[in-house]
């Protein structure tokens, strides 16, 4: 349940509903619930954000994506809860809850919802090889 000290701050960007939420340390809480879906879009929640990185939640509805693109810092995917077409390089691959995968820096890679989906996504900046 939210609390009083949880900031939180909801904007579009790029047609992506966005909710930055400063979550209070050291309380539990549950992934899958921090995230709703909305029909005909897609819903991003940071939960963390640091120089050294990223941790967002993400909500799609059936049949949004996200378009080719590329990161330059390796990113970790983890699907929470239903099904989604990956493509990195120009690979499509089938994911499906409980499904992780890294998406490497600065390889273009696309995501679409072939049901809705939900995931979070871990980006460590730092140093490549």
């Amino acid at each position: 349940m939210d609390n009083d000290k949880d900031k939180l701050k909801i904007f579009r960007k790029g047609g992506i509903m966005e909710k930055i939420k400063e979550k209070e340390k050291g309380i539990p809480f549950n992934l899958e619930n921090e995230i709703d879906y909305a029909d005909g879009s897609v819903v991003s929640k940071t939960l963390l954000n640091s120089l050294a990185g990223t941790v967002t939640l993400f909500s799609f509805d059936a049949g949004q994506g996200l378009s080719e693109h590329t990161a330059p810092f390796d990113a970790m995917v983890q699907l929470l809860d239903g099904e989604a077409k990956i493509t990195i390089g120009g690979n499509p691959q089938k994911v499906v809850t409980g499904d992780m995968l890294i998406m490497p820096a600065n390889v273009p890679h696309a995501l679409m919802a072939e049901k809705p989906f939900k995931m979070l996504l871990i980006m460590i900046r730092g140093k490549q090889e």
